[in-house]
């Protein structure tokens, strides 16, 4: 986990790093040294850098964020769970441990017409496969399940979170 907010001003060198991997890092065998050559410092600081941005929150993360459509995922479903609020830690911890679930998170039910708080998001080739795969998440949820439905996916939304102009 990231230390608690613990922001130290940006300088031009973190900006630069910044602008240069916001919209993903160079898909190269080495990265941090592409990054490097490009902004004009050495790989190791470009990557000191960056670990001391992760560890103080300026960057929440750095991960892949696979185009699950170009991978031949075309049914994509948020299952929506009513559970139990005081249950809610622990059930969302076992189902976002299933090596098929991209991300699991808690959200407020709107009663009477949204009585789902339990969210959990699953990719497949068919809506068969997602539906097999949220009747695996209803295994383990089993009695603490009042009740689920599986959003499909419409349409590609842009994924991109803030951005630094130049």
């Amino acid at each position: 986990m990231n230390a608690p907010h613990d922001f130290s001003p940006l300088d031009e060198t973190d900006r630069r790093i910044i602008q240069a991997t916001q919209a993903g890092l160079p898909l190269t065998a080495r990265p941090y040294h592409a990054v490097a050559e490009q902004i004009g410092v050495p790989a190791d600081e470009v990557m000191r850098r960056m670990r001391r941005m992760l560890d103080t929150g300026i960057i929440r993360r750095i991960g892949a964020v696979p185009n699950h459509y170009a991978l031949g995922y075309r049914a994509n479903g948020m299952t929506v769970w009513d559970v139990a609020d005081e249950r809610i830690d622990e059930l969302g911890e076992r189902i976002g441990q299933l090596e098929f679930v991209t991300h699991c998170y808690q959200r407020p039910r709107h009663l009477p017409d949204w009585p789902y708080n339990l969210f959990a998001m699953v990719h497949g080739k068919t809506r068969d496969e997602v539906e097999a795969k949220a009747a695996q998440i209803a295994e383990v949820l089993g009695q603490a399940s009042r009740g689920h439905d599986i959003l499909y996916s419409s349409r590609i939304l842009k994924k991109t979170g803030l951005r630094i102009g130049a």
